[in-house]
């Protein structure tokens, strides 16, 4: 088992040291540069990690995505050993522990520096430590509320955790006996007190991040547009063929397996709560993967015919196929897309129309480069280009960051961002002086490029960088 996982991470840390970094990773990158106890979007743990991964090895790709990538590793050696407490047997916890790799989501992403990374540990190291609690004292409870406290810092979803564990000691004798005793309230406390280090830092910033995250909670609509959406998005992100097998599990013949079931039904809930009024992007569920893994390794293991031998076979089969492949077309020349679209035009051709634009803010005299999206902003930023980068909106997002040179709003400026992103009239409105410079585009020769507008603009009319333009 340590065989495979290790060799599964060698092959993340070389795919995640060869693609660039993505606008959210660039964006995080640069909340490690300014460390705090939480962010506009969301809590810190994503920036701690980078912070360390590029004290480690650099601010490299790898730097970035260092911590991330072992992440994974390490989730699925817990998952192992979760299926075993659970009462799997070993074939049937290793297989549990691949099947959460041939999940597409995590075969995929599972090097990427997102919050879903850290959450995703931090949630299955408390459903471990709580396995392991049994009648062995309060210290596994001590663990419990801290990887949980953990996660709470990593992404807010993990508030779910408090009332599926909470379900689960409710739901048998023996859980309500345990919570009667100190340990569950302990695990309690432990997790509330590092919470509270989120909640205090959002008491003394006007509630940021609370109001950018639980803003989405209140419904504003009602539609069944996006649950359709979000069933097929995770049959297919789960594996489609893995997924066959967590229909096919019975609580009932698995009753060391209630914890993963009741500890992941209040944020499912919640999610297709959600998709009746907004939809919910595919990386959300990710703390739940996991548990569906384990879930469906225990159902596979007492589904013997034929058909359902080869599907166990092909799972994994199939996942490391579209692994391999999605490497292979990372790995092409950009002229091979010549004629198809780039899959991974997001993340190449940043250097070239870095130095595009560090040319043409040369020969405009501009004395800082703006955008309006903080993506850009990041990703410019990424490259290192020599020239103040100020994002003219959502000024709040940049209150505290203190990584990018402040632009002198004397001098013109160049401002660069996809068309729809950028209305002349809005930008007149906010500047005496704005013409175009066409279109700029991104991607090497051979490509279908994506398209940039450009203008030069001077004379703000009001304090762009403390106001923003919109």
């Amino acid at each position: 088992m340590l065989g495979i996982v290790a060799a599964i991470l060698a092959i993340r840390l070389v795919v995640a040291a060869n693609l660039h970094l993505s606008e959210d990773e660039a964006y995080y990158r640069l909340w490690s540069m300014s460390p705090a106890l939480g962010y506009y979007d969301h809590p810190p743990m994503i920036a701690w990690w980078i912070a360390v991964g590029r004290a480690v090895v650099g601010d490299t790709a790898v730097g970035v995505r260092l911590l991330p990538a072992l992440s994974s590793a390490v989730t699925s050696l817990l998952v192992f050993d979760m299926a075993r407490l659970a009462g799997a047997n070993a074939r049937s916890a290793e297989r549990a522990a691949l099947w959460f790799n041939a999940a597409l989501l995590v075969a995929a992403g599972g090097f990427l520096a997102v919050p879903d990374a850290p959450a995703a540990l931090f949630w299955c190291l408390c459903l471990w430590c709580l396995l392991r609690a049994g009648s062995n004292g309060v210290g596994w409870w001590v663990g419990a509320g801290a990887a949980a406290g953990l996660a709470t810092l990593s992404k807010y979803s993990a508030l779910f955790l408090g009332p599926g564990v909470l379900a689960w000691l409710a739901s048998s004798p023996a859980g309500r006996r345990r919570l009667l005793s100190p340990g569950p309230w302990l695990a309690l406390a432990i997790a509330s007190a590092f919470f509270g280090l989120n909640v205090g830092w959002n008491a003394g910033h006007h509630w940021l991040t609370f109001s950018k995250q639980f803003g989405r909670v209140a419904a504003h609509r009602f539609s069944f547009r996006y649950l359709p959406e979000l069933l097929l998005t995770q049959a297919l992100l789960l594996n489609p063929v893995l997924v066959a097998f967590l229909v096919r599990w019975r609580p009932s013949l698995d009753r060391g397996a209630e914890l993963f079931l009741a500890s992941s039904l209040p944020f499912a809930a919640y999610l297709a709560l959600h998709s009746l009024h907004d939809r919910v992007q595919a990386h959300w569920p990710a703390p739940l993967y996991p548990a569906a893994a384990i879930l469906e390794a225990m159902a596979a293991s007492r589904l013997e015919s034929g058909v359902w031998r080869g599907l166990r076979t092909a799972a994994p089969a199939l996942t490391a196929v579209a692994v391999a492949v999605l490497g292979v077309l990372a790995a092409l020349p950009p002229a091979t897309f010549a004629q198809l679209p780039d899959l991974f035009l997001p993340l190449r051709g940043w250097s070239r129309f870095a130095g595009r634009l560090a040319v043409l803010r040369n020969d405009e005299t501009a004395g800082w480069l703006g955008t309006s999206s903080y993506g850009l902003a990041s990703e410019l930023a990424d490259e290192h280009i020599a020239s103040p980068i100020l994002q003219i909106s959502e000024r709040d997002r940049w209150r505290g960051l203190n990584t990018l040179a402040p632009a002198d709003l004397s001098r013109p400026g160049v401002i660069v961002d996809l068309p729809r992103r950028l209305d002349e009239t809005r930008l007149k409105a906010c500047f005496g002086e704005v013409r175009s410079l066409g279109l700029l585009p991104r991607g090497a020769i051979g490509e279908r490029p994506k398209l940039y507008a450009v203008y030069r603009v001077s004379t703000p009319r009001r304090d762009v960088a403390r106001r923003g333009c919109w």
